[in-house]
């Protein structure tokens, strides 16, 4: 007996796309993630939302005390303890979401292998939660700069480019780091040095200016680099030289510049990839 060409073949059924379901279906479900999950962190603390604080001040306390008091860095620097605060503020964020996107996709087995559920909003959601956490805290950072004599200038009106920067980097690396964890357990472990090296290697608790020679050149190819430098320029300092003053000139941030559109594509392309066979990898 014959069997018809094709008949009883066994094909791959594959799962979900990242934006499975549809566009609207994936942001009323990032948002309900999000905000549920913000909610859950600080539901029943005393303190509620102010906890996202204590890390961050706790870590400028010690540092600002470290950096004026016995290294001596922060005295060169016109406002050093509000631009340490807001770089603090900002890197925490970007920390913050990058650790716990790691996670984020095999934490939610259950929701990936029973529902057509889109898994962008997954990792996505925990950039959000976040996002609300920093979108609060600035709101302290500002009261700080006012209270310590920043004058407003109209280069504040670049903050925000500066934040989507770093948003949309902070989003693709955790896009990434989700997918690839559900591979690769050891991308936990890996990670968690990365980001803490990542704060050293950026201009956080120490101004660029005082790296100079082959040191800055090094520093400059680390793409959250000439992002925390435009901030100090465009929010505490419009006096001080521009990144690509300090690079050199505008093409030593090429190498940064390449870096971070990669890892946005990278980032994008493998979840995508691998979205819809994150189930069977589980």
């Amino acid at each position: 007996m014959s069997v018809h060409a094709g008949a009883g073949e066994l094909r791959d059924v594959q799962g979900p796309s990242a934006l499975g379901g549809g566009r609207r279906r994936f942001l009323d479900l990032l948002w309900l993630m999000s905000v549920t999950e913000f909610k859950r962190v600080y539901f029943g603390t005393v303190l509620g939302y102010l906890w996202s604080l204590v890390r961050p001040l706790l870590l400028f306390a010690v540092m600002l005390f470290v950096f004026t008091k016995i290294i001596r860095v922060g005295g060169e620097v016109e406002h050093y303890p509000v631009l340490l605060l807001l770089n603090i503020v900002l890197f925490t964020f970007f920390q913050e979401a990058t650790t716990n996107s790691v996670t984020s996709v095999a934490a939610q087995e259950g929701i990936v292998r029973k529902t057509q559920f889109p898994r962008l909003v997954i990792p996505l959601s925990v950039v959000l939660t976040s996002t609300f956490n920093l979108g609060l805290n600035l709101i302290v950072v500002l009261v700080f700069i006012l209270a310590f004599g920043v004058d407003p200038t109209w280069t504040w009106l670049l903050f925000p480019l500066a934040l989507g920067l770093i948003f949309v980097l902070t989003a693709a690396i955790s896009l990434m780091l989700s997918v690839l964890y559900v591979r690769f357990r050891d991308v936990a472990i890996i990670w968690a040095v990365a980001a803490q090296v990542l704060l050293y290697a950026t201009p956080v608790i120490y101004p660029l200016s005082i790296v100079t020679g082959a040191a800055r050149h090094l520093v400059m190819i680390n793409p959250l680099t000439p992002i925390f430098r435009q901030i100090q320029v465009w929010v505490i300092d419009p006096g001080e030289p521009s990144a690509a003053t300090l690079a050199g000139g505008a093409v030593w941030l090429l190498p940064a510049a390449a870096i971070f559109l990669g890892a946005c594509i990278f980032g994008v392309w493998i979840f995508n990839r691998d979205a819809p066979r994150i189930a069977e990898e589980l």
